[in-house]
């Protein structure tokens, strides 16, 4: 026998002791407080929590690519410890649920809403999948002492968090609590909500750990085991095929029940398993040989060498070279699967249904016999490996069981986007934890878009105190914002709403001089009104001189009182000696003392509710430059303001490529793109014409920055533009090419996920928030 796995058989064994109690079935001796178990004689274990990523939906490059880099991250591991890979199949918590992802109802009228909002996300949550899939990967090594053992997992578990990272994965070490809840929600399922452990206060009143995570009974049968009133069965892999897809993990996991796949892995030093091989070959060879001689003896000198023998041969050479030449190592593994149901006819069924599986991938599961306990405390993360049914395998045919299969995005404190297509999970997602939280939601019409912007601006209304403002070039918000108690400002040359384009507060000028960044923009403003020409040196001298001028008894006065308007602006060009400056007053005069002065005038809107849309659907084609230009300034004013009291904006700009039509409008935009993070804000550009927007460097360069892009179905032009820039494979680009409305892929950071949105049509939430005619509210 291979003298590592000699040595770690030699570590495990242990005197059998017939458990007298449900506590002695925990294998755990002792427990320590940064999440280290002592699980035998000087033997120690820690456990990860890795996250998935998207290998189902990978391009076939890409999945070679996980697969290489799995494949070593599984030849990183120590040969002297025994790693388990588990994968946890978990019911949800309903407690934890409502508790992270349900809203608070609130002292407002808006409560109603809430309860209906809630009851969608229940409904969601409950009737698709209702399995949450955790991953851990639990390392077990015999030391002297904990102290030795801690150096050793330090230094372990670094390596193993590079390798991760290099897989797109985040790995991070486990708590004890976290640890003991896992074997209590398996132990104890329905009573999650009761898991409480403090270590220091057990200490203190002298309890014992077990007494908190072990079952209230545990009865071990020939062939299942009883916990409480649920039963349970843990199979093994018993025969595995010489060809097996890589989609069989996935596809054993994909059933609705609790249930744990663990997979122990023992790797061999590459110069003990070469000394193996070459060994079983010789033995091979010796056997071909002496078959030979006595077909010989016997005068049969053409006898072909049989097909076994010549198999052998040829298996043994083949992996002689693989350990030699290809980076391969040997691994011992063992792969078990307990699951659990309600009832024993269920049980016998869902077993049933596994070994289907495993058959249609040619590899044979069996049931444990009179080793039931044995097999348990083998698949559930403890740490130990009761169960000796070894296969010998390669990296690459143990890499070929990958537990990764779709990512999921459960951002605490997220907001709802929909439900994964793959999982059936919910993607609960915070684009403010993201490096750049501006975000895009981009498809053709009547693909869901304005819906999407809708779902979210309702989630912040009803759950955060955070401003929203909404420019609304298509008049499509107002019933949702008017339901939601904002305020709806419309803007024309012949409204009475008049917003002030010289509005400015303290903090607008970023900490700096404010009336730097207001000349700036009226430096633009002025370009516009000219007629789009680059102003000279003379004309920006006179327009900065003047907009000093015009603000000084404002900010002599704190920013406080009335600020001055356009009007006084021109009145100010007019006191000027220079002719320059008489025709740039001439040529403000359509937009303050002519026809199109709407933005001349003192603002006579509320622009501070925190639900503010700017409906901009009447401004002409004149007006719509400078109104561009006013609105985005007066958000501006807004976001620099509530940075100063620590308050968060989201900012949705309905058909953005309207923006992008106009120079001036569109590097303004641009400029607070880039910048609106530092202020605690995040914009969305909501759009159609995807391919208009690409054509545009501006638009292409903020949509490569945006780490959340909301993509629904998209037309043929635009998905081939969208797969370059975002490097999207054809397997996700399936996902937005006609599909139905409310379906596509979401991009968050650099999770690429694909998902459905189904808002139920029998609330009033749908009615305001839908666009489809006939079924919008009235």
């Amino acid at each position: 026998m291979i003298k590592t796995l000699q040595a770690i058989l030699k570590q495990d064994k242990e005197k059998f002791a017939i458990p007298r109690g449900v506590q002695d079935i925990i294998p755990i001796k002792a427990i320590y407080s940064d999440g280290i178990f002592m699980v035998g004689r000087n033997k120690f274990c820690k456990s990860f929590r890795f996250e998935d990523i998207n290998y189902a939906v990978a391009s076939k490059e890409d999945k070679e690519g996980m697969f290489l880099e799995y494949s070593e991250l599984l030849n990183s591991l120590d040969s002297g410890a025994t790693t388990k890979i588990t994968i946890n199949n978990r019911r949800l918590n309903k407690r934890d649920f409502e508790d992270k992802i349900l809203i608070e109802e609130k002292e407002d009228h808006l409560n109603g809403y809430r309860t209906e909002y809630n009851a969608m996300l229940l409904e969601k949550a409950t009737s698709a999948n209702a399995i949450v899939q955790d991953k851990y990967l639990t390392i077990s090594i015999s030391k002297k002492n904990v102290e030795e053992a801690r150096t050793y997992f330090s230094r372990v578990g670094a390596d193993l968090i590079s390798h991760f990272n290099h897989l797109g994965s985040r790995c991070s070490e486990m708590e004890l609590d976290e640890r003991l809840r896992i074997i209590h929600d398996f132990f104890r399922t329905g009573e999650e909500i009761s898991f409480r452990f403090d270590i220091k206060d057990f200490m203190k009143k002298g309890h014992h750990f077990k007494d908190y995570i072990a079952p209230d009974t545990f009865e071990n049968e020939k062939d299942h085991f009883r916990i409480g009133n649920r039963f349970g069965r843990v199979l093994f892999l018993r025969d595995y095929a010489a060809y097996i897809k890589d989609s069989m993990v996935a596809e054993l996991m994909d059933l609705n029940r609790n249930m744990m796949l663990s997979l122990d892995v023992i790797p061999v030093p590459t110069d003990e398993a070469v000394r193996e091989v070459e060994n079983r070959l010789l033995g091979v060879e010796t056997n071909i040989t002496n078959w030979q001689r006595k077909q010989n003896q016997n005068n049969n000198f053409s006898a072909v060498i049989p097909y076994d023998m010549e198999q052998q041969r040829k298996e043994s050479k083949e992996f002689l070279d693989d350990l030699t030449t290809r980076d391969q190592r040997m691994m011992f593994a063992v792969i078990t699967l307990v699951h659990t149901a309600d009832t024993k006819e269920e049980l016998d069924n869902d077993t049933e249904t596994l070994l289907t599986t495993a058959r249609k991938h040619l590899c044979q599961f069996a049931t444990l016999k009179y080793q039931q306990l044995d097999g348990l405390n083998t698949a559930l993360p403890f740490g130990v490996r009761k169960i000796d049914a070894f296969r010998t395998l390669t990296t690459e045919s143990l890499a070929v069981l990958i537990p990764f299969r779709v990512q999921e995005i459960t951002d605490e404190g997220g907001i709802y986007y929909g439900q994964n297509v793959i999982s059936k999970n919910m993607i609960i997602a915070d684009r403010r934890r993201l490096l750049n939280g501006n975000s895009f939601i981009l498809g053709v019409s009547g693909s869901g878009k304005s819906f999407a912007g809708k779902n979210e601006i309702t989630n912040l209304a009803l759950s955060s105190d955070a401003d929203i403002i909404i420019i609304d070039p298509e008049r499509e918000y107002s019933p949702l914002v008017k339901a939601m108690g904002g305020e709806v400002v419309t803007i024309s040359a012949t409204s009475n709403n008049h917003i002030n384009a010289m509005d400015m507060n303290k903090e607008y000028g970023d900490g700096a001089n404010p009336i730097i960044l207001k000349s700036q923009f009226l430096l633009s403003l002025c370009e516009h009104v000219i007629g789009g020409k680059n102003l000279g040196p003379k004309q920006k001298s006179i327009i900065d001189r003047c907009t000093e001028s015009v603000y000084r008894h404002y900010q002599q006065g704190n920013y406080q009182g009335t600020p001055p308007t356009l009007q006084d602006f021109r009145e100010e060009l007019l006191k000027q000696d220079e002719a320059e400056a008489k025709a740039l007053a001439l040529d403000l005069e359509l937009f303050t003392r002519g026809s199109l002065n709407t933005f001349a005038k003192q603002t006579n809107v509320n622009t501070d509710n925190r639900l503010t849309c700017y409906d901009i659907l009447d401004l002409g084609e004149q007006l719509m430059p400078i109104g561009m230009l006013v609105v985005l300034d007066s958000i501006l004013n807004r976001i620099t303001a509530n940075r100063s009291i620590g308050k968060q904006t989201f900012i949705f700009i309905d058909e953005i490529y309207l923006l992008f039509m106009h120079e001036y409008s569109a590097n303004f935009l641009f400029k607070l793109w880039k910048r609106v993070r530092k202020y605690g804000a995040f914009c969305t550009g909501i759009t159609q014409n995807v391919d208009d927007l690409l054509h545009s460097h501006t638009a292409r360069t903020m949509l490569a920055n945006s780490e959340f892009i909301v993509m629904l179905n998209q037309a043929s032009t635009d998905r081939t533009e969208l797969a370059k820039l975002l490097n999207i494979s054809d397997l996700q680009l399936s996902y937005i090419t006609n599909v139905d409305a409310g379906h596509g892929l979401i991009k968050v950071g650099s999770a690429l996920v694909p998902f459905s949105n189904k808002f139920p049509k029998n609330t009033k939430l749908y009615q305001l928030m839908t666009t489809k005619p006939g079924e919008g509210a009235s």
